[in-house]
């Protein structure tokens, strides 16, 4: 199980300039990161709520020609922007400019400004999430019909906890499952989805792998997230200086359990 533990890094696309962001995307990759994430929102989520931020999806396009060996994706894709259709089809266009790279990472929504601003429904927790699971076939169909078909069957990671509906959509259509939470919070729900796995027939202990934010060094955190189940751990960081120091210490950890 050691050798599928694998390091993550979000460059969250706010508060720098787009040289800034690509000079992360380098230095990432060169230090063997495993996967690099961005976000898909419209306006900061920290500090100046009026700072500069870039676009999730062009700018993923740009990193699949940028790089050549680290997986690439959105933690997560806001489902309410983008017709499910267009969604598949940027996703299956990225995947094969990338050489069979991308994760489609892909959540409900929950950030009101976004939706304000930009001209989306809002509408309320329960309705994003029947939103996200009536996509969720259309987005497959759609990524099954396309032609060229892509290089391979795209992971899809799903973003969230609710434990009645969100963990249910997990179950049906994820590979994998991004937690928020600590490693007690990730547990207890890991279990929930594998009752919802067997209530849909699918083995998600198995087949879906369980992935979560990290804020701390791994000689405080690493342990029990391990025990929870989690095998991709991935560190967070903010423009403009993109601060990598913490991502490094986990490269070296999972450097050295192998």
């Amino acid at each position: 199980m050691t050798n599928n533990i694998r390091i993550g890094v979000q460059l969250q696309p706010q508060h720098a300039d787009y040289s800034q962001i690509r000079d992360a995307v380098l230095r990432a990759e060169d230090m063997g990161v495993d996967v690099i994430f961005n976000w898909d929102h419209f306006y900061p989520l920290s500090g100046d709520p009026d700072g500069k931020h870039f676009e999730c999806w062009t700018m993923l396009g740009a990193w699949a020609e940028q790089t050549s060996e680290v997986e690439i994706g959105a933690l997560v894709t806001c489902n309410s922007y983008r017709n499910p259709e267009l969604l598949a089809d940027m996703a299956r266009t990225v995947d094969h400019i990338s050489g069979g790279r991308l994760i489609l990472g892909i959540g409900a929504g929950w950030f009101e400004k976004d939706y304000d601003q930009f001209g989306y429904e809002f509408g309320t927790a329960g309705s994003r999430i029947k939103q996200l699971a009536d996509d969720m076939p259309r987005i497959k169909a759609r990524l099954a019909a396309g032609n060229p078909a892509p290089t391979r069957e795209i992971p899809i990671m799903i973003g969230g906890g609710g434990e009645k509906k969100t963990l249910r959509i997990v179950a049906e259509h994820a590979d994998v499952w991004h937690s928020f939470g600590d490693a007690e919070t990730l547990a207890r729900k890991s279990g929930i989805l594998d009752e919802h796995g067997a209530a849909v027939g699918r083995d998600t202990a198995a087949l879906v792998e369980r992935s979560v934010a990290v804020s701390a060094p791994p000689a405080e955190v690493a342990d029990a997230l391990l025990g929870a189940g989690a095998t991709l751990l991935t560190v967070g960081t903010s423009g403009p200086d993109y601060d990598l120091s913490l991502l490094k210490q986990w490269i070296d950890w999972r450097d050295e359990r192998r």
